[in-house]
């Protein structure tokens, strides 16, 4: 009977060790995969942030300021919008991929209306966020020829994200200058 209780048990220890073997690869490889897309992902909260904060404030100037500039030959508030707008197409596909082709690169910037200027935002940051989203961490260390300077692939994915966080920086300071309180800081 000891024999049988013995064979049992090993047994038993033998398929516990196999269901826990089996149970520590299964989130090894949930880790490994989590770890894979960590920075895509982090870069892509920020993103996601910037993208949240510039279009409340695109929101908050009436159509009217659009138009507004703080000085001559500086960009008016539509231009600071569709300029990001533009950036953001532009740096994401300097890491190797496509312009949508319904995206018209060299009149992007003369798009008129404040919704069409919010709508050409919300679709570059969609655009960019989805791009960011599927690059490769084998890539990261890729160079990346910006025309102004020679990055790897990880530090353009973090030039988009400055860039967006310069130029919402630059409409907090045209809010401010117009009366406009940003939204999240009342």
């Amino acid at each position: 009977q000891r024999k049988v209780i013995s064979k049992n048990i090993n047994k038993l220890i033998h398929n516990t060790m196999k269901h826990l073997t089996t149970l520590f690869l299964f989130m090894s490889t949930l880790l490994v995969s989590a770890q894979d897309t960590v920075v895509q992902s982090s870069v892509n909260g920020l993103l996601t942030h910037n993208q949240n904060q510039i279009t409340a404030l695109a929101n908050a100037f009436t159509e009217e300021q659009y138009d507004w500039r703080p000085a001559d030959g500086v960009r008016s508030v539509g231009e600071v919008i569709l300029h990001t707008a533009a950036a953001n197409y532009f740096l994401v596909s300097m890491l190797g991929f496509q312009i949508p082709s319904d995206v018209d690169m060299a009149s992007m910037e003369k798009i008129k209306g404040k919704e069409q200027a919010i709508d050409a935002l919300t679709k570059s940051f969609e655009y960019a966020k989805e791009k960011i989203g599927a690059v490769k961490s084998a890539d990261f260390g890729k160079e990346i020829d910006l025309g102004f300077n020679k990055l790897s692939t990880v530090a353009t994915m973090m030039v988009v994200l400055e860039h967006t966080g310069e130029h919402k920086g630059q409409l907090i300071a045209y809010a401010r200058a117009n009366g406009i309180t940003p939204p999240w800081s009342n």
